[in-house]
């Protein structure tokens, strides 16, 4: 799978209507055929940043990348942002999500 974390930092006026500004890129992208999961956290640290976790089958990031909603997300979201997303795109040898080995919670 290609995994994907991007962090964006919002201007303080956008920090309210970050999750607004990104539902449609949002939605469109979970109704992606390839797309495994994309998911949006805020820092606990830092409340105008936000952490976007995300997956796609190895053959999907290329359609994702070439889509009408990412086109449009990639033009409305600078405007609200302080400065360029960091990003690690790394492809990975995983189907999804595994339970952590160091700590096991019962049922």
């Amino acid at each position: 799978m290609i995994f994907i974390v991007a962090k964006f930092t919002v201007k303080p006026e956008w920090t309210d209507r970050w999750m607004d500004l990104t539902r449609d890129f949002t939605e469109a992208t979970r109704q992606e055929p390839g797309n495994l999961w994309f998911d949006w956290s805020r820092s606990v640290e830092d409340p105008h940043q936000f952490v976007l976790v995300e997956a796609f089958h190895d053959d999907a990031a290329g359609s994702h990348v070439n889509s009408a909603h990412f086109s449009a997300a990639m033009k409305a979201m600078p405007q609200a942002l302080v400065k360029t997303p960091e990003i690690i795109s790394e492809r990975i040898d995983a189907e999804g999500w595994g339970q952590m080995g160091e700590m096991t919670v019962p049922e």
